[in-house]
């Protein structure tokens, strides 16, 4: 008999003032006869709970025992199921059930319709539009690992493709920029590294468990480093890809230039990864100062043209 269920089913009785067998069933996937046995096992434990029968029948918890719901207020409860939907989309689990569940039971049914509305005015998805759909299945198997302190297995590429195995702790899942990583004391490079999901394969949860030790967070706030590290380049854009390089900086950076084009100052690192973002704009994006960043840009678009004019 699982207890997080029987949690849950407490959860959904103190939400409900009245619920089916079947419905119950439905939520938690189990059978009918398992339903019976928890509400019995429910009713031991001293929480009384009555069953009627008929088209609108179903168990529900004694009205005087229903908890008082006035401990949150409607902001709380708002917040609180905000984050909790959001983080369901990605990370799915019979604790995120639980907690919504109870955190839904604080709802009076009165405030139920005005709080239900304040918490969708935000709606937050994590989950991509296309992309690696290992992505899942991994944040599942990297849960379990940290619940239970076991090691996890994986192939590691790095930015320039060279695979390495790696056994790692897991210490902190982390989500950066729109991107997954795992914060893990790795045993080959004996430190602890973040890694980023995207760049893992053949993840592996192992049985072997690990005693944790002293947690170091990673580094994730880089902005007072990379003002140190950035200048200004001077381009000019169309508007078709105004939001897109709006992702880099901010509309300060912008004036009007002509009929639908923008000069910005952009700022800016001479890496390959900084010329990739001025190359990902395409042919509505031209770099005019610094006349060195400009000649390497020719540069590397000579580079590219030459690998077709070889092709037959």
């Amino acid at each position: 008999m699982k207890i997080d269920r029987l949690v849950s089913i407490i959860m959904v009785l103190l939400d409900k003032n009245r619920i089916g067998a079947q419905e119950l069933a439905d939520m938690f996937e189990v059978s009918l006869r398992t339903i019976y046995r928890d509400i019995d096992a429910i009713n031991m434990a001293g929480i009384p709970v009555r069953g009627t029968s008929g088209v609108n029948g179903g168990f529900e918890i004694m009205p005087e025992y229903k908890l008082d719901k006035k401990v949150f207020s409607a902001a709380d409860l708002s917040a609180i199921l905000m984050g909790l939907s959001s983080l369901s989309n990605m990370i799915h689990g019979d604790e995120l059930i639980n907690a919504l569940a109870k955190v839904k039971s604080f709802i009076p049914a009165d405030r139920a319709k005005d709080i239900a509305l304040k918490a969708n005015q935000i709606f937050i998805d994590l989950s991509p539009w296309m992309g690696n759909r290992n992505m899942q299945p991994y944040l599942e198997k990297i849960k379990a690992a940290l619940q239970e302190s076991r090691l996890l297995s994986f192939e590691y590429a790095d930015r320039y493709g060279n695979k390495t195995i790696r056994t790692a702790e897991p210490y902190q899942l982390v989500l950066k920029s729109n991107h997954w990583y795992l914060q893990g004391f790795c045993r080959k490079r004996n430190d602890f590294r973040l890694f980023r999901l995207s760049r893992m394969s053949k993840l592996q949860l192992q049985e072997e468990a690990f005693t944790p030790r002293d947690f170091q967070k990673p580094q994730l706030e880089f902005a007072d480093i990379l003002a140190s590290m950035q200048s200004e380049i001077k381009i000019r854009i169309h508007e078709s890809i105004r939001e897109k390089v709006l992702d880099y900086c901010t509309e300060d950076n912008f004036s009007p230039d002509g009929d639908g084009y923008y000069l910005v100052s952009f700022p800016f690192i001479e890496n390959d990864y900084y010329y990739n973002i001025l190359f990902s704009f395409g042919n509505q994006c031209e770099c005019l100062e610094p006349p060195h960043v400009r000649a390497e840009m020719k540069r590397r678009i000579h580079e590219i043209a030459a690998l077709y004019e070889n092709q037959a």
